[in-house]
């Protein structure tokens, strides 16, 4: 989560998109950047605007606009899985060695999640507890060109964003019946993907 005082701007890190390049390029720029643990790296809009916002406007006496990134929802399950492919953490209960995709995929549907398949989702992320959006601009991953243009014209500030936090290479192909069940697991997040993509939220 980064907050930009003077400009009343807060970019909330979504996870899988991109957070911590995004940190290095414009940490030097905020008033606060946090950056770990990752419970407070990652506060969802839901915890923002519940226990931050408020003192944020007190102190301040004006609203923060707040914005964020959201990434393809099959390719953000799959950059999970790639992610937890790396070899610091294999042997822990995080780990995805030796899991297809398929796996990952079908553990993530589960009521009962193994560890490693503990990723929430995105809508819920974005999201306040009445289900309407909980930021005021969201933008896609995919198009990050776009969200680099904002930001540069909201900070008057050219940005270069480093390669940092990659996921590894590996295969996220998915059989029919995994693909189609997750299909339906996702609708929440698909839809509004849809929607961002459609420029409907921002």
């Amino acid at each position: 989560m980064l907050i930009f005082w003077q400009q009343r701007l807060v970019l909330l890190a979504t996870p899988k998109t991109g957070s911590t390049a995004l940190s290095v390029a414009l940490e030097p720029l905020t008033a606060i950047a946090v950056q770990r643990p990752p419970a407070l790296k990652h506060t969802t809009a839901q915890r923002f605007r519940r226990f931050l916002a408020p003192y944020l406007e007190t102190a301040a006496g004006e609203r923060f606009d707040v914005v964020a990134l959201m990434r393809e929802p099959f390719d953000w399950l799959g950059s999970w899985y790639r992610y937890r492919q790396r070899d610091d953490i294999m042997g822990t209960a995080n780990s995805t060695e030796g899991l297809s995709f398929d796996q990952f995929a079908t553990a993530y549907m589960e009521r009962k999640q193994p560890a490693y398949a503990q990723l929430g989702s995105q809508a819920r992320f974005l999201s306040l507890a009445d289900g309407t959006l909980g930021v005021d601009k969201l933008f896609c991953y995919e198009d990050i060109g776009r969200f680099v243009n904002f930001l540069e014209d909201r900070l008057d500030f050219e940005i270069v964003l480093p390669r940092v936090n990659v996921s590894p290479e590996g295969e996220t192909s998915l059989s029919t019946p995994v693909r189609e069940k997750l299909q339906t697991h996702l609708s929440e997040d698909l839809t509004l993907y849809h929607r961002v993509r459609s420029g409907s939220t921002a």
